[in-house]
């Protein structure tokens, strides 16, 4: 019973730990969504890596304004 206190005040010192390894997959998911959408309007090599590569920056500013907006409304909503 005594260890209950001590982990309600590390709990929320430990919640973001919990969430970092569900995000170590972005990147990859990032990368091969890319390269997989632009390998279906290419054939050769040097156009689908060109068009992975402003895709991907596109994927990745999109999801930077998603987490922005829902940071914004979390904080001050």
């Amino acid at each position: 019973m005594a260890m209950l206190p001590l982990l309600q005040t590390l709990e929320p010192l430990l919640m973001p730990l919990a969430v970092v390894p569900y995000y170590w997959h972005l990147p990859i998911l990032i990368v091969v969504i890319s390269l997989v959408y632009s390998a279906t309007r290419f054939d050769e090599w040097q156009p689908i890596v060109r068009e992975a590569v402003r895709w991907g920056l596109r994927l990745t500013a999109f999801l930077f304004v998603i987490v922005a907006v829902l940071y914004v409304v979390a904080t001050y909503l």
